[in-house]
């Protein structure tokens, strides 16, 4: 009887200890948290859609405190989506013809560098010259992404998005005009189709610009030419001047309308409307 009370006793002993643990332990509000945060883990470890969940509900409340403190909503991947590379890393041919357009078309160097490897990556695989495709680039928009002319060519190359919709399908729709990298590729597709129905380069690009049935292209060929000649300079280390930009967001104006206006805006005349580009499978 007396074994019967010495158990009963320690248990309750022990009973009581345990007891006065968690209540000493739980009102400790370090404690408490650290025992909530243990449960929480075992519980978003055994069910991963409330991981999930929580994972989305943590970010949406530390993004809501950023703007607080800062006053704007951040983008931590924002400059994944920028095109830009460092021209100190590219090779010094592309550096060089890099570092000429950033100066001459006043745009920074970064976002020059991807165009300029872009170029020579796709000149490669299309047999083109990635300097006649930077020369393109230039004369049409001056390097401006978002450059538009009044007959409707878009982006860095000035394709005709309405004409080529269906070359940027794979780029995800029409929108991508004015993403630089699928802008630059559809033109060089362009201007490759133009080459090939042409048989030449200097007819080829009579065909981009639309003005392969008439007889004034408004000089945009010895433009783009002349621009791809100094480039070819600049990519083997000679020193080229760096003049006036000049840039091309037109079709070929009839003989006696005004020549394009330069990138930089010093013009005299008054702009005059552009007459619609020939309806040829070689449209830009």
């Amino acid at each position: 009887m007396s074994a019967s009370k010495n158990l009963t006793r320690h248990l309750r002993r022990i009973s009581s200890i345990v007891a006065k643990g968690v209540f000493e332990v739980t009102h400790n509000s370090f404690a408490l948290i650290g025992i909530a945060v243990l449960f929480t883990a075992i519980t978003l470890v055994a069910r991963p859609e409330l991981r999930q969940l929580g994972e989305i509900r943590l970010f949406s409340w530390l993004q809501e405190r950023q703007t607080e403190l800062v006053g704007f909503v951040s983008d931590p991947i924002a400059s994944e989506r920028a095109t830009a590379a460092n021209p100190k890393e590219l090779p010094k041919q592309q550096a060089a013809v890099t570092f000429w357009l950033s100066k001459k078309y006043r745009v920074a160097p970064e976002p020059v560098s991807a165009l300029v490897t872009e170029a020579y990556e796709i000149g490669a695989r299309a047999k083109l010259e990635p300097t006649l495709i930077l020369a393109v680039m230039a004369v049409e928009s001056g390097f401006n992404p978002f450059a538009q002319s009044s007959v409707g060519a878009q982006g860095l190359m000035q394709v005709m998005t309405r004409v080529h919709s269906d070359k940027y399908e794979s780029f995800g729709g029409k929108f991508a005009a004015f993403d630089p990298v699928s802008n630059l590729r559809v033109g060089v597709k362009v201007l490759q189709d133009c080459i090939k129905i042409a048989g030449s380069v200097e007819g080829g690009l009579r065909y981009y610009v639309g003005a392969a049935n008439i007889e004034d292209d408004g000089g945009y060929v010895g433009k783009v030419l002349a621009e791809h000649s100094r480039l070819q300079q600049v990519a083997l280390g000679r020193v080229v001047p760096i003049t006036a930009p000049t840039m091309v967001l037109t079709s070929p104006k009839p003989a006696g309308t005004q020549t394009p206006t330069p990138a930089d805006g010093s013009s005299d005349e008054q702009p005059q409307a552009e007459p619609e580009k020939a309806a040829t499978v070689a449209l830009k």
